[in-house]
């Protein structure tokens, strides 16, 4: 009888959290600093409005970080940047590459990097694009990325990182059959971009899933900053909305799951 892949998911709050996928263990945008309010540049304050459910020695053994970028508190805190050290390997953009050195590597647009399974075999991590903002906005909130896994025997996982752009989920649409989809929502808003959507808003969220037509949705970046500003009821309202109930995996910090599925 053939075992039906599977991917886990550990919500840790924020964008945190581990994806077990294909043996391996991956965590996406570490942070692990204590509630409280954060300058991130004069006069701009943003609030961490929960604590790490985890902490940096309580994840265990991560054989990779996918960051999606380092410039901003709410995707790598203080906390999550001395960890980077500590893992064999963080895919991330060019500019976060050449920011934070150590065993970070650029991934252009694209292209991919084979991480070796236990089992033999690899999992393949294609970066994709991210936008995020509007249109327009990436000279001043900076470069994204957003990340493809696939590989034989193991579901295809889109990890959107901070995106605000459906034309570019639809462009990954286009170019990989997704299974689950792990999004960044919650709807950010800061003065920085004079308080339009950073991140995906909850309809959005739901739009991108009818997009994709991934048969599992997990929402991330939804909770534990003040400039969240949707949070779990609106993606629970949103997916009912779009008839999409059915796919959405909604994890609050702390929280784990195992999705079991065909892939295509």
């Amino acid at each position: 009888m053939t075992t039906a892949p599977q991917i886990g998911v550990h919500a840790l709050g924020g964008p945190t959290a581990i994806l077990e996928v294909g043996g391996l263990r991956l965590l996406t945008d570490p942070t692990f600093d204590p509630a409280g309010s954060y300058e991130v540049a004069p006069g701009r304050v943003l609030t961490k409005t929960a604590p790490a459910v985890l902490g940096p020695s309580e994840v265990g053994p991560i054989d990779a970080v996918l960051l999606s970028h380092d410039q901003h508190k709410d995707n790598l805190d203080d906390g999550g940047r001395d960890y980077l050290g500590e893992v064999p390997i963080v895919l991330t953009t060019a500019s976060a590459a050449g920011r934070l050195g150590g065993t970070t590597c650029a991934v252009p647009v694209w292209e991919h990097v084979g991480l070796p399974r236990p089992g033999g075999g690899t999992l393949r991590v294609t970066r994709v694009p991210a936008l995020h903002g509007p249109e327009g906005s990436e000279p001043v909130v900076g470069e994204v990325a957003g990340f493809v896994l696939s590989g034989d025997g193991v579901p295809t996982v889109y990890v959107s990182g901070d995106n605000a752009s459906l034309d570019l989920v639809a462009e990954i649409a286009g170019r990989f059959a997704v299974d689950v989809a792990v999004l960044f929502a919650g709807a950010a808003r800061t003065a920085l971009m004079d308080g339009a959507n950073l991140t995906l808003t909850s309809a959005q969220a739901a739009e991108a899933a009818r997009i994709l037509d991934a048969s599992h949705v997990v929402p991330l970046h939804f909770e534990g900053w003040g400039h969240f500003t949707q949070g779990p009821e609106t993606l629970t309202a949103a997916f009912a909305a779009a008839g999409l109930t059915d796919r959405l995996t909604l994890l609050r910090a702390g929280t784990h799951t195992t999705l079991a599925l065909t892939p295509h």
